[in-house]
């Protein structure tokens, strides 16, 4: 006949009783609840600088806030082969993406460190023992040499906190938004480097560009000083005339000279920026200049969702938000089940024997009755990091429309002043013309001459500078707005803190 061991049953129903009611608090949660702050309401249908002063204008045109927001490579806008490729070979093995990459690959593993608190934590051991006892423990007359004994064991102990008030599920909520942050701030790097490549490129190519200017100056004063050389040994012109051409072709080679450093500094730039040592790099040389292609900025309400770090700042509030919850857990009493069994003996023979078994089993409860206050000021930091990352996500907000404004106000009137200063290049051109024929006819001095060329060659210059700068504005408007980048591409909570492949890990 079965019979009920009372015992085991109160046993049972007492574990039993703990484990719902385990399961029943976990879902609490303490903490304030986390709403995102909302952006600032903007209702004009463009950007300020896109239409004021600007409209009937002629130089760059702005596309309509209707038009397709730019998407993926954003530097194929450009239509540059060269430059396609460059971003290619950066998006490889630019290595301070690869930092920004392990960076979150460690913000991921972070989740699952968080992650691992809800489960018990089970340990397991052996140890063998022999040991002899004294043999003057007791006070007796007859001789006592002590015993000798030997002690196996193979213990389990196995060790649970539930998550009664929330405190461990905020600690890995704040560890999947810091996660989602990192993310943010991936992009954000990889924009960062993709700028200064185009950046570079078009540096690179005004300075092809000033090269060929120069190189035609010093050709046009080497004529200049042979006509006037050549006037002095027949006895028309005057020494002072060749030596003004010979200053002016000499002050022209050295400028000419000059440009090669810039060049050479900015193609070392963008070997490092591809992950390549520039004793094996190199960018053919190609004069040209560029008009920067139209560029769709879409709505003012869409760059929040457009910049990487906006997003970051805004999940780095969320993060903070969190950790305010870290803080009120702390202000509860902490529960953790324990258990523990196994066997032991003196024998190893007799080890799993059954009479060898031993458990224990007991709930603990901890709660700090005082700690100099340590808690509450912990809480009180906690709310002023939100406070402080609430303001410089207002801060990231507002800076991200200032830098859009100021990328259309630069690329526009840049290429307003270029059609100003390529009149500006004719009219020189023109002066220097009428200069060399007044020269030839004796109506001028040499020095006049002197004058237009160098009024030619600074016009020609500033001319090529304004192309460089209207292109580098154009690739400043495009990492304004985000690229081609949107909130639609950051992970989710659940996709940050999925599982990671064993292969994630590589060596250098």
């Amino acid at each position: 006949m079965n019979t009920v061991n009372p015992n085991r049953t109160r046993w049972t129903l007492t574990v039993g009783s703990a484990l719902l009611a385990a399961i029943a608090l976990s879902g609490c949660r303490v903490g304030p609840h986390y709403n995102a702050p909302a952006p600032p309401t903007i209702t004009a249908p463009n950007f300020k600088e896109s239409t004021v002063n600007f409209h009937d204008a002629e130089g760059w045109k702005v596309a309509s806030p209707q038009d397709a927001m730019i998407r993926g490579n954003w530097w194929e806008v450009f239509n540059e082969p060269e430059l396609n490729a460059l971003e290619e070979e950066l998006n490889a093995n630019n290595q301070n993406i690869k930092v920004s990459f392990n960076n979150f690959m460690a913000a991921r593993a972070v989740i699952a460190q968080a992650r691992s608190q809800y489960w018990p934590t089970v340990t397991a051991g052996a140890s063998w023992n022999r040991s002899k006892s004294s043999g003057n423990l007791h006070n007796t007359s007859v001789a006592n040499t002590g015993s000798t004994g030997t002690l196996w064991s193979i213990p389990v102990d196995v060790t649970w906190t539930p998550d009664f008030w929330g405190k461990i599920r905020n600690e890995v909520r704040e560890t999947e938004y810091a996660a989602q942050a990192s993310a943010a701030d991936l992009q954000l790097e990889k924009l960062t480097e993709q700028a200064a490549l185009a950046q570079y490129y078009f540096e690179i190519r005004g300075q092809d560009m000033l090269q060929s200017i120069l190189n035609e100056t010093v050709e046009a004063d080497k004529k200049s000083l042979d006509a006037t050389q050549g006037s002095y040994d027949v006895g028309v012109g005057d020494y002072i005339s060749v030596v003004e051409a010979k200053a002016t072709l000499q002050s022209a080679q050295s400028s000419a000279i000059n440009v090669g450093l810039l060049r050479a500094q900015y193609e070392h730039a963008i070997a490092m920026l591809v992950g390549k040592v520039p004793t094996d790099f190199s960018i053919p040389v190609k004069p040209m200049t560029y008009t920067p292609p139209t560029i769709p900025t879409g709505m003012p309400s869409q760059l929040v969702e457009r910049r990487p770090d906006v997003a970051s700042a805004e999940r780095t509030l969320a993060a903070a938000n969190a950790t305010i919850g870290i803080g009120y857990g702390a202000f509860f009493p902490q529960v953790t089940l324990s258990a523990a069994g196994g066997f032991e003996s003196s024998t190893f023979k007799h080890l799993f024997d059954i009479p060898s078994r031993f458990w224990s089993l007991g709930p603990s409860v901890s709660q700090t009755l005082f700690n100099g206050w340590l808690y509450r000021a912990q809480l009180h930091q906690y709310q002023a990091i939100y406070n402080a990352d609430l303001a410089t996500y207002r801060q990231a907000v507002l800076t991200s429309f200032q830098q859009v404004e100021d990328s259309l106000s630069s690329t526009r009137i840049y290429s307003q002043q270029i059609l100003a200063q390529q009149q500006a290049v004719e009219a020189s051109r023109t002066f220097l013309d009428l200069e060399q024929e007044r020269y030839k006819l004796g109506v001028d001095p040499y020095v006049t001459v002197v004058i237009a060329q160098t009024a030619y060659l600074n016009s020609q210059v500033e001319l090529n500078t304004l192309h460089v700068q209207e292109m580098l504005s154009a690739v400043q408007l495009v990492q304004a707005l985000g690229g081609g980048w949107d909130r639609s591409q950051l992970p989710t909570p659940q996709q940050a803190g999925a599982k990671q492949p064993n292969s994630a890990y590589t060596t250098p």
